[in-house]
C-alpha cells in the first residue's frame, strides 16, 4: 500500500500523539543545563552510543533482519535486549519493516524512501504513521517462534527503561540526562540517517534498482552501516565494507566473536559480487529500467510523433496499435517513427546513469520495451 499523502504532498497519516515521547526524549537532553555534565556521564554517553550502534548494526540489522550469521539462543536474546535499549521499537517490528524496505526499496511501497516521501518523512516521520504502528507477522515468522522475542515485543520499552535506571544509579541525574538521553538521541539519528541520507548522498558502486549509496562519513558514525549500496547489492552479507579501506567495525567485532564460538556461519559476498561481475535479478533489472525510462517523457514523445505525422499516416498508426492490443511494442519497434528515441540513445543514457554492470544491455532492452509500450499507449489513446 502506498503512503497516505495528501494532494499537495502532505502526509496525513502521522499519529502526532505517538511522537510525543520521541520529542520528550529530545527535550530531556536540555536537562543537562540543570543536572550539569560530569566526566563520568560523558563516559557513559560515549560507551552507550557505540555499544548500542553496534547492537543496531549487528543485532537489529545484520542478524535479525538478514540472518547474516548464526548464534546461540542466549546471545540472540542479549542482542535483542541491547537493540531494544535504543527505544527503536521491538526486534520483531524493526526486522519486519526492514525486510519490507528491501522488498520495495525506493518504490512507492517503500516505508521510508526519500524519493517518494521526502527526506524528513524518510528520516523519522514514517515511524509515527498509523499504518506503521503494526507489522506483518509473516515477514518475521522465523523470529516470532521464540517466546522470549515475543515477550520483548510485548514490553518493547522495558530494556530502555532498565538501562535508564542503571545510568541514574551509576551517575545520578547527569548519568540519566547525558549518559542515557544524549546517547539515545545520537543513536536515533545515526540510525535514521541510513534510511534517509544513505539514499540521497554518496557513491554507487552497484546497480541495485534503488537509490542506496555508500557514504564513508555515515560508515564512521554507524560502525560500517554507511556502506549502504554494498549492502543492497548483497543483503545477506555480514560484511558491508567490501573493500579493504571501507571500514566496518561491526564486521570486525563479529569476526572476533566468531573466533570464540559465540557467533558462527558468517556470510560473505561471493567473488563475483566483490568484482561487480554478477548478473542482476529480474526485479533489479525492472527497477533500473523504470529509472531509465523516467528520463524520457513518453507523453511529450507521443505528442511530437503525432504532430509530425500526416492525418492518414497517424490514423493508420493508431489503427495498427489498436489492433495490436498487447503487441504495441512490436508494432512501434518495426517502424521508423520520427522523434522516437532509439535504443542507442537509451544505452548512452544508461551508461551515464548507472554503475558498471554485466546486465546493462538487459536493462536497456527492458527500458526500450517499457518506453515503446508507454508511447504506444498514448498514441493509441490520443485524439
Amino acid at each position: 500500500m502506498a503512503p497516505d499523502i495528501g494532494v499537495e504532498g502532505e502526509h496525513d497519516d502521522i499519529v502526532y500523539p505517538s511522537a510525543i515521547p520521541f520529542v520528550l526524549v529530545h527535550l530531556a537532553c536540555f536537562g543537562a543545563i540543570w543536572s550539569g555534565i560530569t566526566w563520568q556521564a560523558i563516559a557513559i554517553c560515549v560507551t552507550l552510543y557505540w555499544l548500542r550502534i553496534f547492537a543496531i548494526g549487528a543485532g537489529y540489522h545484520r542478524y535479525f533482519s538478514h540472518r547474516a550469521y548464526s548464534t546461540s539462543r542466549v546471545f540472540q536474546f542479549i542482542l535483542a535486549f541491547l537493540s531494544q535499549s535504543t527505544a527503536q521499537k521491538s526486534v520483531l517490528w524493526w526486522a519486519a519493516k526492514h525486510r519490507h524496505h528491501h522488498l520495495h526499496s525506493d518504490t512507492e511501497h517503500d516505508v521510508h524512501s526519500p524519493r517518494h516521501t521526502g527526506f524528513l518523512y524518510s528520516h523519522v516521520g514514517w515511524v509515527f504513521a498509523r499504518r506503521h504502528d503494526t507489522y506483518d507477522p509473516s515477514k518475521v515468522a522465523d523470529l516470532a517462534r521464540y517466546p522470549e522475542l515475543r515477550w520483548l515485543h510485548k514490553f518493547e520499552l522495558l530494556p530502555a527503561i532498565i538501562l535508564a535506571l542503571l545510568c541514574f544509579l551509576a551517575a545520578g541525574w547527569p548519568g540519566l540526562i547525558v549518559g542515557f538521553f544524549w546517547s539515545t538521541v545520537l543513536v536515533y539519528h545515526a540510525t535514521f540517517c541510513i534510511n534517509s541520507l544513505a539514499h540521497v548522498s554518496g557513491s554507487k558502486r552497484y546497480v541495485t534498482g534503488d537509490d542506496s549509496r555508500n557514504n564513508w562519513l555515515l560508515a564512521v558514525f554507524t560502525m560500517g552501516e554507511g556502506w549502504h549500496n554494498n549492502h543492497h547489492a548483497f543483503q545477506s552479507s555480514v560484511r558491508q565494507g567490501f573493500k579493504w579501506w571501507e571500514i566496518d567495525p561491526t564486521y570486525y567485532i563479529l569476526r572476533a566473536l566468531s573466533w570464540t564460538g559465540l557467533v558462527w556461519g558468517l556470510r560473505s559476498p561471493p567473488e563475483q559480487v566483490l568484482r561487480n561481475e554478477q548478473r542482476l535479478g529480474g526485479a533489479v533489472i525492472n527497477r533500473a529500467a523504470e529509472q531509465l525510462v523516467a528520463h524520457f517523457n513518453s507523453e511529450r514523445i507521443a505528442l511530437v510523433i503525432a504532430s509530425a505525422l500526416h492525418g492518414p499516416e497517424l490514423s493508420a498508426l493508431r489503427e495498427s496499435l489498436t489492433r495490436a492490443h498487447d503487441r504495441t511494442t512490436e508494432v512501434l519497434g518495426s517502424l521508423h517513427l520520427p522523434h522516437m528515441p532509439s535504443r542507442e540513445e537509451l544505452s548512452a543514457k544508461a551508461k551515464a546513469m548507472f554503475a558498471r554492470t554485466k546486465s546493462l544491455e538487459e536493462i536497456v532492452d527492458r527500458a526500450y520495451e517499457l518506453l515503446l509500450a508507454s508511447v504506444g499507449t498514448r498514441l493509441a489513446a490520443s485524439d
